[in-house]
């Protein structure tokens, strides 16, 4: 992270710079060139109290996986459930452990503004599913990822209501964290938002979404908070995860298959080795390995793992893909249907509101005056 012109940086000023895009991992001691020592000085000085910090062998909740780069990177992968205080402690501890260079969150550009929002502010939002939510949400992802964004929505705000718990505080207590840590950069790591929702739909056909649209509708059973701890552990969570996979399997890969190798591209991305100021130019460059912390769902840590060590291409997972005829034909019948619905229900009020008024007696006396002024034939 810079640090101010002729002044070093504290630990104070080290606020995190959130991004969403590969990392730049180079630090440089000042903004402009040439690089005066008493930066570089003061870059060192930080950068040995970080390292005193950095515990060698870390003290790490169960809930950590750590991996490995070719290059002798180090990640700390925290596995969370999204409405969890233990989660929320497991980042706290595995970040001071380790003082990390950067902080991967499961979180993309659209949903960012939790990172700062206050947890009342949070749980107002989360609890309340408005009109005003869907307007934004189909004009962002279209009418039929814009619904099966607010059915999702409405299942989180069935669990705030159950738990009295907004959700992400894990992401929230990492960018506290991040910005105690000198020269922590905090990056973005999961798929935009609306690539996600119009592949999920476009990989479904038009009864799966009935079904999961019904679903979602009607979910209303209660949840505890020892339900949520209890997805922590990995044998309850894969049951669930296979229980998912036999109804939508589909669903499952767009949703979390596919995001499981964006986050390991973006956690490879982040683990690169950081190249420490010089003095002078004619000094060599000296790279160091990384060492980074990625908060994630427990449920993409399996697929993490599995894809660490294997080549990726993001940029098949990132194109939305066209409808299909099916779908497009569906589309058309449920626009007509709702066309045809508001047009009937529009001629039954007007029938029935001008039966009401020529009902009144001011319209039946205005009536037999007409009848009675119209000329004989």
């Amino acid at each position: 992270m810079e640090a101010q012109e002729e002044q070093p940086p504290r630990e104070a000023d080290t606020e995190p710079v959130v991004t969403s895009g590969i990392p730049e991992v180079v630090p440089r001691a000042l903004r402009g060139d040439p690089q005066s020592l008493s930066d570089v000085d003061a870059f060192n000085l930080l950068l040995e109290m970080k390292l005193k910090r950095r515990r060698e062998r870390p003290d790490l909740p169960r809930t950590v996986t750590e991996l490995v780069a070719e290059d002798g990177s180090r990640v700390y992968v925290v596995g969370t459930a999204h409405f969890s205080d233990d989660s929320k402690k497991d980042v706290v501890k595995t970040i001071r452990e380790v003082q990390p260079d950067v902080v991967v969150v499961e979180l993309c550009q659209y949903r960012v503004s939790m990172l700062k929002m206050d947890e009342r502010t949070l749980l107002r939002e989360a609890r309340e599913v408005s009109l005003e939510k869907l307007q934004q949400a189909v004009r962002q992802n279209g009418v039929m990822s814009g619904l099966m964004q607010m059915l999702l929505l409405k299942v989180s705000a069935h669990i705030t209501e159950q738990l009295g718990m907004a959700p992400g505080g894990e992401f929230r207590e990492a960018f506290k964290e991040a910005s105690k840590v000198p020269f922590c950069k905090f990056h973005l790591g999961d798929r935009p938002i609306p690539v996600t929702f119009k592949r999920a739909i476009a990989a479904l056909s038009f009864w799966q979404k009935v079904k999961l649209a019904w679903g979602l509708c009607f979910l209303s059973d209660p949840i505890s908070k020892d339900d949520v701890e209890r997805c922590k552990q990995k044998d309850l969570l894969e049951q669930m995860m296979a229980e998912m996979i036999g109804e939508f399997p589909d669903l499952h890969r767009t949703i979390v298959s596919e995001r499981d190798v964006y986050l390991t591209y973006m956690l490879r991305q982040a683990a690169r080795r950081l190249e420490l100021p010089r003095a002078s130019d004619a000094e060599p460059r000296k790279c160091v390995p990384s060492v980074v912390v990625g908060v994630v769902g427990m449920g993409h840590v399996p697929g993490i793992e599995k894809n660490w060590t294997t080549d990726l291409n993001i940029q098949e997972i990132m194109t939305v893909p066209p409808p299909s005829v099916s779908g497009r034909v569906a589309r058309l019948a449920l626009k007509a249907t709702f066309l045809g619905l508001l047009g009937y229900s529009l001629y039954w009020m007007g029938r029935r509101a001008a039966s009401l008024v020529l009902a009144l007696p001011a319209a039946q006396h205005c009536l037999q005056r007409a009848a009675g002024a119209w000329p004989p034939k």
